[in-house]
């Protein structure tokens, strides 16, 4: 943008490292072109994917000599740049350090688990974000008129629907458009005015796949599956088919999903409905079973289930407060009357007390409850699980009411 520190550092060569990372077709390779021919500095680039070490070694030489030569900097461009192992990027880290060259990074997975921490500290992140339908269109009709760097001398005609579709089925990634549009004009034939008509059917065709993109070990695996799970805890249960899908589709592991499915069944729904858990821990053995593809039925069932099942994370709020107390030192001794048997008797003995209060069995008394505090002394009268008032919560709540809270209130 119009004065933003990427471009005014390429503005006046200024440009010192950086790390662009953003979904494929979002241009960062188009951005280190545009510094390749803006800068004063040398342009190297290479591709993470097919070099190693040795490769890199002869890029940093040739830098070495042409800061000492001519002092001209040299800008390396490393494409995929979260493809290189740790000793690559360690072997490239000190003359980053000392600037013997300026280094562009593209990935597409977040740098921050990806590129080794040194590097990072040394660069500018600047994320790419997948490009709006305006701007593919824009891309595209610049594709299309351009008779020097685009297919302007072949007439192409396409309309405003078609294009528009073309928009939907890229999903914001550019260089899809373009290889579609390319492919579709240079496959049809002219009509009798030299005109190539681009249709709807035609762009189809030239995306029979649409190359949907997921990494199971990526940004997407994150993204989705926390997509997928916030859809089932905000009672949205088209959004958690929508997302439980695209996992499906990109090859995740339904295991995977499965378990995720039953933490949110517990932490999520809790008692609200505690139907979830069993439904969900079916689903998880169901998936174990049978396999895919099969398998996303009972992962289908148990997502909208738990979607549309009424929310509480009372006991999982509650179980965390329990667990800070433990940690923070904020307990004393088992009440006498709650400990074993044997523990209770030798306590007796060793104190001489034995009109201590004893252990009163609930199934002893009318309705199977008599009052007793069990919490420890410096305790009394804490509340770590608070029920909500939904779903089988309520009778949850109803019930407490008449028992060991009404007691101890």
């Amino acid at each position: 943008g119009e004065g933003k520190l990427l471009r005014r550092l390429i503005q006046t060569d200024q440009l010192t490292s950086i790390i662009l990372y953003g979904p494929p077709g979002s241009g960062k390779t188009s951005l280190a072109k545009v510094v390749a021919e803006t800068t004063g500095s040398y342009f190297e680039s290479v591709n993470a994917v097919t070099s190693g070490v040795k490769e890199l070694r002869e890029v940093i030489g040739r830098a070495e000599d042409r800061l000492g030569f001519s002092g001209q900097k040299t800008i390396l461009f490393i494409d995929e740049i979260h493809r290189f192992n740790k000793a690559q990027q360690d072997a490239l880290l000190p003359y980053v350090e000392k600037g013997t060259v300026v280094l562009i990074g593209a990935t597409t997975e977040n740098p921050y688990y990806e590129v080794n921490g040194a590097l990072i500290s040394r660069s500018t992140m600047f994320r790419l974000n997948p490009l709006d339908s305006e701007h593919i269109i824009q891309i595209i009709r610049r594709a299309i008129s351009d008779e020097i760097s685009g297919l302007g001398a072949l007439n192409i005609q396409a309309d405003d629907d078609t294009l528009n579709t073309l928009v939907h089925m890229t999903s914001g990634d550019a260089r899809r458009a373009l290889n579609a549009i390319e492919l579709a004009s240079l496959t049809t034939q002219p009509n009798e005015n030299g005109e190539i008509v681009l249709t709807m059917d035609v762009l189809k065709e030239c995306f029979q796949d649409r190359g949907f993109t997921y990494d199971k070990s990526g940004d997407s695996h994150y993204d989705v599956i926390s997509a997928f799970i916030k859809s089932m805890r905000g009672s949205d249960p088209d959004a958690t088919l929508h997302y439980l899908a695209r996992m499906i589709t990109g090859g995740e592991d339904p295991i995977f999903i499965a378990r995720r499915i039953v933490i949110c069944a517990s932490e999520d729904v809790g008692n609200a409905d505690p139907q979830a858990l069993i439904l969900a821990t079916s689903a998880l053995k169901a998936v174990e079973t049978i396999g895919m593809p099969e398998g996303r039925i009972p992962l289908a069932q148990a997502a909208v289930y738990i979607a549309c099942a009424p929310k509480s994370n009372a006991a999982y709020l509650g179980i965390d407060e329990a667990l800070e107390d433990i940690k923070q030192g904020r307990f004393s001794p088992v009440p006498i009357y709650l400990r074993d048997g044997t523990a209770l008797s030798m306590e007796k003995k060793r104190t001489g007390n034995f009109e201590t209060e004893v252990y009163k069995y609930p199934h002893s008394y009318e309705g199977h409850f008599t009052p007793q505090t069990y919490l420890p002394k410096d305790l009394e009268g804490k509340r770590y699980y608070e029920p909500t008032h939904l779903g089988y919560e309520q009778t949850i709540s109803a019930y407490l009411s008449k028992t060991s809270r009404a007691n101890n209130d």
